[in-house]
């Protein structure tokens, strides 16, 4: 069987990079008589290019054009396009005798739509690249969704036949576990100076959707009933309004910002904190909480989308803006050395049932199902 693997632009999107990366690396130990090509697009930010990335062209002239037309040009039995935002493919492979798989991760942008208004120059035309991209899937003998919580939404936001669709969640990679104790203690020293501190961690982006001002406002609740504690946030700096809030109640101490650490930076961290706080208001998988369990580290998450069938009975669940709540939850984790040990516990074994081989299994069965299919879903564009 010859499959093509339909990649993102690599460098882009690092969760996507982890997915493709993972995902092919177990279906080639699964089937190493299967031949798996990856093709993704040309760099868009490439130097020498007479379209800079700076005037926003080029990126959709690799996306919506150039790199369709390589794809078109490849053959295989099943085109396996691993993100939702390169559905758009589809239309170009509507005349091949091939069976397409696209994997849907989240539909944010219909949640969220301001979350692009952060993030392109034209949002616009962004949001309407986006729907005409993710209106590919239409196209797809089979949807990929990494989580119940993703699968309703696509079919109730795309209209996709639940039939279509197969839940596949993520795995974790075997390169996050448990650091010895001492490693550990060195770990905290060089981003902690106070032994008796206890340490917070958020780790995603700045997105409306990641909650941050409710981490932020339960910091300061915090502090204020006397808890000595402290927050690491990883992965992009605090939004203006953000850091404005920071600065008028005067949390620059109690906090440490750590600048899209390497995966070495990162394992340290998720051992090195206490907690990880991540309260977000949509995820459309939430791995970041089951890498923080396979390191050891309690979590308290939200009790909303897809995060309750991700983390089990492993974390601690709250209302994502309810603030005492959360508080409570830190509290009762620094307090209670015994409830706090018996969730680390359970998130340990809680992630050991997500792997990339798991995933890589479920994901060849559905290829080899779809097919014994005869009939290719028509795609319009």
């Amino acid at each position: 069987m010859r499959i093509v693997i339909v990649r993102r632009e690599q460098g882009i999107a690092l969760s996507m990079d982890i997915y493709a990366d993972n995902l092919v690396a177990g279906l080639r130990t699964i089937h190493p008589d299967w031949d798996i090509v990856e093709i993704a697009p040309e760099p868009w930010s490439k130097q020498g290019n007479q379209w800079q990335s700076g005037t926003g062209l080029r990126k959709y002239y690799e996306r919506l054009w150039r790199h369709p037309q390589a794809v078109q040009r490849l053959e295989g039995d099943i085109f396996h396009i691993i993100d939702h935002s390169n559905a758009h493919v589809a239309y170009w492979l509507k005349h091949k005798s091939c069976k397409i798989i696209v994997t849907c991760h989240d539909l944010v942008q219909f949640i969220y739509p301001e979350i692009l208004k952060g993030q392109s120059r034209f949002p616009a035309l962004s949001m309407a690249s986006w729907k005409y991209s993710v209106g590919g899937i239409a196209g797809a003998a089979r949807t990929i969704a990494v989580s119940t919580n993703t699968a309703n939404d696509v079919a109730q936001l795309l209209h996709i036949p639940p039939a279509h669709i197969a839940v596949v969640p993520n795995g974790v990679e075997s390169y996050f576990h448990r650091l010895p104790a001492t490693k550990i203690a060195a770990i905290r020293q060089r981003y902690e100076s106070s032994p008796t501190s206890f340490c917070l961690l958020n780790v995603g982006s700045n997105h409306h959707r990641k909650n941050l001002p409710t981490v932020l406002r339960a910091l300061v609740m915090l502090r204020d009933r006397g808890v000595d504690v402290k927050l690491w946030k990883v992965g992009e700096k605090f939004a203006p309004e953000l850091s404005a809030f920071i600065q008028s109640h005067q949390l620059e101490s109690m906090i440490t910002f750590i600048d899209r650490p390497d995966k070495t930076t990162l394992l340290e961290i998720y051992n090195a904190a206490d907690v990880l706080l991540a309260p977000s208001l949509y995820e459309g998988f939430g791995l970041t909480i089951l890498e923080a369990m396979a390191c050891g580290t309690p979590v308290i998450t939200s009790n909303v989308s897809s995060l309750p069938e991700v983390a089990g009975n492993a974390a601690i669940l709250v209302d994502p803006l309810d603030i005492e709540a959360i508080v409570a939850a830190v509290c009762r984790l620094r307090q209670d050395a015994n409830y706090y040990q018996a969730t680390i516990e359970l998130g340990v074994e809680r992630a050991s049932l997500f792997t990339w081989l798991k995933a890589a299994e479920q994901t060849a069965s559905i290829y080899e199902d779809s097919l014994k299919t005869t009939q290719q879903t028509p795609v319009k564009p």
